[in-house]
């Protein structure tokens, strides 16, 4: 039997990445490029769209040449993509009408406010399974209406097209200006807050409270379907998925059961617990969204916990500060050290998301003595991502009732082996890392490959997981609650720094 092939794109927050596989879910290639981070203001983080797809097309190109394949030897292209970044672009030109407005992105706070009026954050989470808040993407393209000249005028004329990243890629890979499909997938479109999470389509009191034209929006497809077929170097391979990147995650690790969870550590953490075909709401801080919809199947629900900063807390640790010249010296500095010297760092650099959602937070340092040495903050750095997990953990019981007795774990965080030591014993449960670690690209693999029939169906794919390593528990309880008893102080010191000027 000729071995079959399938790509994913990766396009994340700091890089864009294609990987291949064949069909034992085993990587053939890989290539990588960064992109540019652009902060024009205190806040706000900004991507070149253009830029974005500049990178794509030269990853594919690289990873074919690596894997010494040529583009007709592909089943099929999945994409999996940072989540509520949002672009607007022309339609006639295929030009973004401005820089992508990044998840991390803090400019709509005052907007979100005045959205929220006497219900607060909680206005459209019954419909959308969200709070009211900036990292979502409808407040974006609200704002980026309203900010550009001439944009809503023109938007309601329908010449100008909404996306995720996503679309801008699927647009762009089948034909952009000369026939590309507008689409986007479930787990996308419920993280714009557009989304109605019982009927999957756009609904439309939200989108007139947010004076949103449903003219720009894209349709919204399952998961896993052919949407189109790639022109240019991709030529005839079709485009069959798309995941956004922690759904797509959760695809990759296997997690097809109710109360199986993962956490994917990248730049922010974002951990999901599979709650089975009916959306479980959440009052404890967390975000009800689709994990994922094969074809015609039922979607798919999860609970999820988003933590806006942990990887960034070690670059910040290393580019900001210069303590360690690169991010694998940050696991040897902390081990220099026993403990934390009582030392905690919250990074709230744009704010706090779940179980919190405070936008008025912002990064503190807690608990310095003349003690504390650069291995201490080192220390510190790391921890915070373990204790920033555990409230996320916390919450998702008191929403669930599921106690999680194992967490799968992916990302470029899980190398660091201190770090996913203290993660188990914060948590009191194994924490598992799987051999394929490019759980991301997989899972965009996989569903492309359901699409296609590269693959039979999850109990196939269910038996590519292969276990690498564990870590189990060492802490005591006592220190346990202690530690964290500590952590949850620091946190509260974090609240009522900003104050929005709505500017």
């Amino acid at each position: 039997m000729t071995d079959k092939f399938v790509a994913a794109i990766d396009q994340g927050t700091t890089s864009s990445r294609c990987i291949i596989f064949n069909q034992d879910g085993a990587v053939v290639a890989i290539d990588q490029r960064e992109h540019r981070q652009i902060f024009p203001r205190p806040g706000w983080v900004e991507h070149d769209a253009t830029e974005i797809w500049s990178k794509v097309q030269a990853v594919v190109a690289g990873a074919l040449a690596k894997a010494g394949l040529r583009a007709g030897q592909l089943s099929a292209l999945g994409i999996t993509n940072q989540r509520e970044t949002t672009v607007l672009w022309d339609r006639a030109t295929g030009k973004p009408v401005h820089n992508a407005i990044v998840w991390q992105d803090t400019r709509t706070s005052a907007l979100c406010e005045q959205l929220g009026g006497a219900d607060g954050q909680d206005r459209f989470r019954d419909v959308t399974g969200l709070p009211l808040a900036s990292y979502f993407s409808g407040p974006k393209a609200a704002w980026l209406l309203d900010d550009v000249p001439e944009l809503r005028a023109r938007a309601e004329r329908g010449e100008i097209a909404f996306g995720t990243i996503d679309s801008w890629l699927i647009w762009n890979l089948t034909g952009g200006t000369d026939g590309g499909v507008h689409v986007t997938d479930v787990t996308n479109a419920s993280r714009t807050m557009l989304m109605n999470l019982e009927t999957l389509q756009w609904d439309r009191s939200i989108l007139s409270a947010m004076h949103v034209p449903e003219a720009i929006l894209p349709e919204i497809r399952s998961s896993a379907e052919v949407y189109g077929t790639a022109v240019g170097q991709l030529a005839g391979v079709p485009v069959a998925s798309a995941l956004g990147d922690q759904q797509a995650a959760l695809f990759g690790q296997a997690c097809y059961d109710t109360g199986t969870a993962k956490n994917t550590y990248g730049t922010g953490s974002f951990l999901l617990l599979n709650t089975g075909t009916r959306p479980v709401p959440s009052k404890s801080g967390l975000i009800t969204t689709v994990g994922y919809r094969i074809g015609d199947e039922q979607p798919v629900y999860c609970l999820e916990g988003s933590i806006a900063i942990t990887g960034a807390l070690v670059q910040w640790f290393r580019d900001q500060l210069g303590i360690i010249r690169n991010t694998a010296e940050i696991e040897t500095l902390a081990a220099s050290v026993d403990d934390n010297g009582g030392a905690y760092i919250v990074p709230a650099f744009s704010g706090l998301y779940a179980p919190y959602w405070r936008s008025d937070a912002r990064g503190v340092i807690t608990g310095l003595t003349r003690y504390v040495t650069k291995g201490h903050l080192a220390r510190a750095v790391l921890e915070a991502t373990s204790w920033q997990t555990r409230e996320v953990v916390d919450a998702m019981y008191q929403d669930s009732g599921v106690h999680i007795t194992a967490l799968k774990v992916d990302g470029g965080m899980t190398a660091n082996q201190l770090l996913m030591q203290h993660q188990a014993d914060v948590l009191g449960v194994p924490v598992i890392r799987p051999k394929v670690s490019e759980t991301t690209c997989l899972g965009a693999a996989y569903a492309a490959g359901l699409a296609t029939g590269v693959w039979s169906g999850l109990d196939e794919l269910k038996a590519h997981w292969q276990r690498d390593v564990e870590w189990t528990p060492r802490m005591d309880a006592q220190a346990r609650e202690r530690e964290y008893g500590n952590w949850r102080k620091a946190v509260e010191r974090s609240f009522g720094w900003h104050e929005e000027t709505g500017s």
